[in-house]
């Protein structure tokens, strides 16, 4: 989205279209599926378990990053990731809020 465009949109819109962005790509969804195995861990511990080059997944993870779904701790030489629990919460109250909506509203559409 063209940062020409955001300023049209609420912060909480903006803030949830970065998060649904970032989980666009199979590669990033299967990143977070596996920080949710483990509690954290360090980039060479993703690459082991994608089908991608370690450049690619560190391109992942930065985007994962910037979104707020991931957060990186620098231990020694390596960054350890794991989930940051607040965008997961974002998301969750954004999904709560549509089921609430949707549960009130009579749809009309077939």
């Amino acid at each position: 989205m063209g940062t020409t465009k955001t300023k049209h949109f609420t912060e909480k819109q903006n803030a949830i279209a970065t998060i649904a962005k970032a989980l666009g790509h199979p590669a990033r969804i299967s990143i977070i599926d596996y920080l949710l195995k483990t509690d954290a861990c360090i980039c060479g511990d993703i690459v082991n378990e994608l089908p991608l080059a370690q450049p690619t997944v560190s391109q992942h993870l930065k985007e994962l990053k910037n979104a707020g779904l991931i957060k990186g701790d620098i231990n020694g030489n390596a960054i350890c990731y794991c989930i940051d629990e607040k965008s997961i919460r974002k998301l969750q109250n954004y999904f709560a809020n549509i089921s609430v909506k949707l549960k009130k509203k009579k749809n009309k559409c077939h």
